[in-house]
């Protein structure tokens, strides 16, 4: 597998063929998840989904472009009804628009708002800053914050929110202030907002890791869990676990030892999902070039994982994402490449690594991020649907008894 640029900065929207013009899902094989799509919320020009959950409140935003400069960040909540009426996060000429390095909004445990977004910090594209903001309603929004204290002008970004103790905010993000130019390496940190909105920490986690892999939280019955992929020096990029406890962070641990040797940013961070102690993680990795995604579970709130089972039936593009069952089951999706063809797929895989038939949910052009999500009864999934010069976000929901 050929090394990757190490950072990416130009926006490309994961595209669904011709022939699935009025959006008709695949059928399904027997005993694979049936999935139904969902009228979007996203207007026109939309790209760039993330679903976030707090409980059975289930949030996904986007992003759409407004002529030539203008971006708005969006979101919308999954509600019996359907969708609610989107609202804006913020809009400016300055919002930097990704398809690997993405805003989020997510439901607080009191019932506000977070987000986080990026902004450019001028023409360097691998320079740009991260922001935080807050909102009672999800209407009336606080003006952006820094979430690192330091003022270089470097890369912050590739972001996961999570609520903290005393009614905080916690974030962990990917951060470029050793980075000069090709020198220097990316740091794993992780910042703390107390109920007031004050920041009052920021703290290195891992003093190297991947440059432009996607960061992921869940939290556990014992805290939060962040998993993310690690850089060693002899450049071996696996994927990684922390956990918060008691304040500090725990030693990384290495979910499964892949070995996986790359001297670029493949740009497939992991996913990882948790309910109580039970914990699983998703991720892609290629040793020998052999393209592969995985699944591994935890029932210790991540001190210790399982053997890994295969998710892919041919070969993976990765870009992962993964829901927590009740049953301790997964429902994972990635993107299958196979026959000169990618897919968006789903699947449910038990603890012991059993699998049902995967779904196609829509055959793809490129390998960008699909999202899925656990809400109340369904899983959620969420793309990017390209026509031609235009873009739209996609939704499709999987029913489940949760």
């Amino acid at each position: 597998m050929p090394a990757i640029a190490r950072r990416p900065t130009a926006f490309v929207a994961l595209s669904v063929a011709a022939s699935l013009g009025a959006w008709t899902v695949l059928r399904a094989q027997s005993g694979a998840p049936a999935v139904e799509p969902l009228t979007s919320p996203a207007g026109a020009s939309s790209s760039v989904p993330q679903i976030t959950v707090e409980g059975d409140r289930l949030v996904m935003s986007w992003v759409e472009r407004e002529g030539a400069k203008k971006s708005t960040l969006k979101f919308a909540e999954r509600t019996a009804a359907g969708w609610s009426a989107p609202s804006v996060v913020v809009s400016s000429e300055r919002l930097m628009v990704n398809a690997a390095d993405v805003p989020s909004v997510r439901v607080m445990p009191d019932g506000s708002f977070a987000a986080q977004w990026l902004e450019e910090s001028g023409p360097d594209p691998e320079a740009y800053n991260l922001r935080v903001a807050w909102s009672a309603d999800g209407k009336m929004w606080s003006t952006g914050v820094a979430p690192n204290r330091d003022k270089t002008i470097s890369q912050h970004g590739f972001a996961s929110l999570f609520a903290a103790d005393g009614g905080g905010l916690g974030v962990v993000w990917l951060d470029g202030r050793a980075t000069h130019g090709d020198e220097g390496d990316m740091q794993l940190r992780a910042a703390m907002f107390d109920k007031a909105h004050k920041l009052i920490s920021d703290t290195m986690i891992d003093a190297r890791v991947c440059e432009c892999c996607s960061t992921s939280v869940a939290t556990t019955a014992d805290g939060p869990i962040a998993a993310y992929r690690d850089r060693t020096a002899g450049e071996i990029r696996d994927i990684y676990v922390t956990r918060l406890s008691a304040g500090r962070w725990s030693m990384p641990l290495n979910v499964h030892r892949d070995n996986y040797k790359i001297e670029g940013c493949p740009i497939n961070g992991p996913a990882i999902a948790a309910r109580g102690k039970d914990v699983v993680v998703a991720w892609f990795t290629a040793p020998n070039e052999m393209n592969r995604s995985y699944v591994a579970f935890s029932h210790d709130s991540g001190r210790t994982f399982s053997q890994p089972a295969r998710v892919d039936d041919v070969s993976s593009s990765g870009h992962m994402g993964v829901a927590l069952m009740n049953d301790g089951s997964a429902v994972v999706g990635w993107v299958e490449f196979a026959n000169e063809k990618s897919q968006f797929k789903v699947r449910r895989i038990a603890a012991n690594g059993t699998k049902q038939a995967a779904t196609t949910v829509a055959d793809v052009s490129g390998t960008r991020v699909p999202r899925l999500a656990l809400g109340k009864g369904e899983v959620v999934l969420a793309w990017t649907e390209t026509d031609k010069e235009s873009s739209r976000v996609k939704t499709a929901r999987i029913k489940v008894q949760n």
